[in-house]
């Protein structure tokens, strides 16, 4: 991966370092341009590349000052982006500016670093499921996010319904205490911590059961689409410029600066995620091959908006091209 991705821009990115460095010579050190950026969770290597990029002083490269604000199960982070009290944030679904701009939420996405959703269900392997079909008619513990996300999705697909669901509190007692339980999670989390605590987990990634979405999206207000474009393409670029270097080179600097924000965060637990992102192509996969980290297309956001109307999540109004703009991704970033 570090030889087809990184060495063309590394070039890109040496010759803004040196037109920077030139500008700075010329005179004054200009102020950087702050920039609130908010993840779509706690600190977390899910959001290494960011870390990575404010670790290694990639945002200050490229002019930027920018404040990494954790988000968490009751952070509404399209409602802070469109009140102003973020300038960018992740999402975890294509689905939500979707829904959003359709409510008249100014939130856009500008880029998508994650390609594949990295959603999963898990059972005990004691269980012996072999496929979501098996789940039919069983318990599962999924958050209240799922019913506008995934859910639908499963429901017609898979035949589930609405009283299989149960409430997912975001901890693994219940799970750990049950062979038969099926809960919600990450591919790169849920499994490996419950495999600290000695469980057999079954692991089915949606997203290679045909789910169709992209995640980690970086989201962005119109007006500052409009008024500031510059801040969000070097926003951009420095951080696929983060995320190739988390995931190709050292990481432990992005460790350290997630564990600063979130001191519970094993080290771990921390190198297992990478390393199944790395395994699974949740950053880099599909179209980023050809497009650059962070890529996005027409196509799959036309194939996404179809998934949300066969699932009946599609509502009169919605307009999928409302939701996104492609004017910052797709120029090959990080591609040799």
């Amino acid at each position: 991966m570090k030889s087809r991705l990184f060495t063309s821009f590394g070039r890109a990115a040496l010759i803004g370092a040196v037109a920077m460095a030139a500008g700075l010579l010329g005179g004054e050190a200009q102020a950087l341009d702050k920039v609130k950026f908010g993840t779509d969770w706690i600190a977390e290597a899910e959001h290494g590349g960011f870390y990575q990029a404010k670790a290694l002083g990639i945002y200050e490269k490229y002019g930027l000052d920018v404040e990494i604000v954790p988000g968490g199960p009751q952070v509404n982070n399209p409602q802070l982006v469109a009140t102003g009290a973020l300038d960018l944030a992740s999402l975890s679904s294509a689905y939500l500016p979707i829904i959003y701009t359709k409510e008249g939420i100014p939130v856009i996405a500008v880029a998508a670093f994650y390609q594949k959703n990295p959603t999963i269900l898990m059972a005990h392997k004691e269980a012996g499921l072999k496929s979501l079909a098996d789940m039919k008619g069983k318990p599962i513990m999924v958050s209240s996010y799922a019913q506008d996300s995934y859910w639908p999705w499963l429901r017609s697909n898979f035949g589930f319904t609405d009283d299989q669901m149960r409430p997912y509190t975001f901890n693994q007692g219940p799970y750990l205490a049950d062979k038969n339980a099926i809960e919600q999670g990450y591919v790169s989390s849920e499994p490996y911590t419950v495999e600290l605590e000695g469980a057999h987990p079954q692991v089915f990634l949606l997203a290679d059961n045909g789910f169709n979405d992209y995640a980690s999206i970086l989201s962005a207000r119109k007006d500052m689409i409009e008024k500031k474009p510059d801040v969000i393409e070097r926003f951009i670029k420095a951080s696929v410029e983060g995320w190739i270097s988390f995931l190709t080179q050292d990481p432990s600097k992005a460790y350290a600066l997630i564990q600063k924000d979130n001191p519970d965060m094993k080290l771990e637990v921390m190198k297992k995620a990478r390393e199944l992102m790395i395994q699974y192509g949740i950053v880099d996969s599909g179209d980023t091959k050809k497009l650059g980290i962070g890529a996005m297309t027409d196509e799959k956001w036309a194939a996404i908006f179809k998934q949300m109307q066969a699932s009946g999540l599609a509502k009169e109004g919605m307009d999928p091209k409302s939701a996104y703009t492609l004017q910052f991704v797709d120029k090959g970033f990080g591609v040799k």
